[in-house]
C-alpha cells in the first residue's frame, strides 16, 4: 500500500505551520539512514509557495505546500547512477545519505524542484514523509501532523480515496505518478466593478457573461457592484456587461494566462432611462 497527502488548498490558510515543522524535525537532527540534518537555510524539504493573483483591489492570496511527490515512477530515481535512491514498500522516496555523493542529476530529472544539493556533506537531501517517525511508532509526518485546519492530510492512498476523487497532482503530463494530490486548486479570474458614472452609484446585480470557444459563463454583480468570473481555463474570453436601462460594455479577447482586473466599469444610461 502506498502512501499520499492530500492538501485542500481552500482550507489552507498560509500559517506556515507545515514548513516550520519541518524545519524543526530537521535541522540540527541526524535521522541517518534517511537522511542527514537539513541546513538552517537554504533548504525547504516542505516549502508553502505564496502566489498573488490580481492588482488591487481584486486580488487573491493562494497557499500552495509543496513538498516531494513521492512519486510512482520516480524520475530521481531512475537518473540516480550510484543506487542511492529508492523506493520503500510504502511508496516514500527516499535518498540514502550514505550512498549519495551528490552528483545532482536527481535534482534535473525532479520536474518539482523539491531535490536540494548541500555541500557539506556533499550530498543531494529532500523530504522524506517523516520515515523515520512512521517506522517508529508515528502515524503522520510532522507537516500533517501540526496543520491546524485540516488541510493537510497523510495515510495509505486507498484510505484517502474519496478526498482524492478530483483531486489534481502538479505537472501530471511528466507521467511520475506524484502521490501528493490537491484538492480545489483555484483557476485564474476575471473580476471588476461596474457602476454609474454620472450617478455615482455601483450598479448590482449588473449581468456578466464571458464566452470561451462555445461555452458561456454568467454570473452577477453583488451588493457592491462587483463581479468574479473563478476558476476559469487560460484561455482569450469575451466579456459583455448588461444592466436594465444601460447600455452594454463589451471587452474582447481577455487572455487570462494571469488573474485579470478589469477595474472600475462605468455603463451609459441609455438615451430616455
Amino acid at each position: 500500500m502506498a502512501k499520499a497527502f492530500v492538501i485542500d488548498i481552500a482550507l489552507c490558510s498560509g500559517c506556515y505551520s507545515c514548513q516550520v515543522a519541518c524545519k524543526d524535525e530537521h535541522c540540527g537532527n541526524d535521522w541517518t539512514p534517511y537522511a542527514k540534518p537539513q541546513p538552517d537555510t537554504g533548504q525547504f524539504w516542505l516549502k508553502v509557495d505564496e502566489k498573488t493573483q490580481g492588482t488591487i483591489p481584486k486580488v487573491r492570496v493562494v497557499y500552495t505546500p509543496k513538498l516531494c511527490g513521492h512519486c510512482e515512477k520516480p524520475g530521481c530515481l531512475a537518473a540516480c547512477d550510484h543506487d542511492a535512491i529508492y523506493k520503500r514498500e510504502d511508496g516514500l522516496v527516499i535518498i540514502d545519505p550514505e550512498k549519495c555523493v551528490g552528483c545532482g542529476k536527481c535534482m534535473k530529472a525532479c520536474s518539482y524542484g523539491v531535490i536540494y544539493k548541500n555541500e557539506d556533506p556533499k550530498l543531494c537531501q529532500k523530504c522524506t514523509g517523516c520515515a523515520h517517525l512512521l517506522d517508529n511508532g508515528y502515524k503522520e509526518p510532522r507537516c500533517t501532523e501540526v496543520c491546524p485546519t485540516g488541510a493537510f492530510r497523510f495515510g495509505e492512498e486507498e484510505d484517502l480515496v474519496d478526498l482524492i476523487k478530483g483531486a489534481t497532482v502538479l505537472f501530471p503530463e511528466t507521467g511520475f505518478g506524484p502521490k501528493v494530490y490537491y484538492r480545489n486548486m483555484p483557476g485564474q479570474f476575471i473580476a471588476g466593478t461596474v457602476y454609474d458614472p454620472v450617478e455615482e452609484e455601483i450598479i448590482e446585480y449588473a449581468r456578466v457573461m464571458a464566452v470561451t470557444g462555445g461555452k458561456i459563463i454568467n454570473v452577477l454583480t453583488d451588493d457592491f457592484g462587483d463581479f468574479w468570473l473563478n476558476d476559469l481555463a487560460v484561455g482569450s474570453y469575451d466579456i459583455t456587461i448588461t444592466a436594465d436601462g444601460y447600455e452594454p460594455k463589451y471587452f474582447y479577447g481577455v487572455r487570462t494566462d494571469e488573474c485579470v482586473n478589469l477595474g472600475e466599469i462605468g455603463l451609459d444610461k441609455k438615451i430616455g432611462s
